[in-house]
């Protein structure tokens, strides 16, 4: 059931940016050299003013819950080297895909490191608002992405 959420998620999620896409300016990113990842959509710099809020789209702020110190736990884990652990999470995936879901679908993959008396234990379901994808645009989570890349 998880598995067919998260997939009318992606689906609806790619239809909406299909719908978008056409002549708003956007430049087209170069293909990536063969055995080069391809190029991250998104505004890193914009994407760290967001996480830096406190209050976002009526919810706690990413940097309410997560902290940017390594081993420091706030409410959720810390986003310390994200980017290096994140493409190592889920077999098969890249640390953008992992991301991306973690940030649409707050329940499909549960982190550990919420717990500092436990840390190898995951996070309960649902501490995280389960509604970004609704609250946020679909370039604002590009910005999020983009900048929990950086973060190695």
């Amino acid at each position: 059931m998880r598995t067919y959420i998260l997939l009318v998620v992606v689906l609806i999620l790619a239809v909406g940016l299909t719908a978008c896409g056409g002549g708003g300016g956007a430049q087209q990113q170069p293909a990536p050299a063969a055995g080069q990842a391809p190029a991250v959509k998104g505004n890193p710099e914009k994407g760290k003013q967001l996480f830096a809020q406190t209050v976002l789209a009526g919810n706690a702020g990413c940097i309410t819950c997560h902290s940017l110190e390594p081993g420091k736990v706030l409410v959720g884990p810390s986003m310390a080297g994200i980017a290096s652990r994140a493409g190592n999470t889920v077999p098969g995936q890249s640390a953008e895909e992992y991301l991306r879901i973690s940030i649409v679908d707050t329940n499909a993959y549960l982190a550990k490191g919420c717990n500092v008396n436990a840390p190898e234990e995951p996070c309960a379901a649902n501490l995280m608002p389960a509604d970004w994808a609704q609250k946020l645009t679909p370039e604002q989570i590009d910005d999020l992405v983009a900048y929990l890349l950086t973060l190695k």
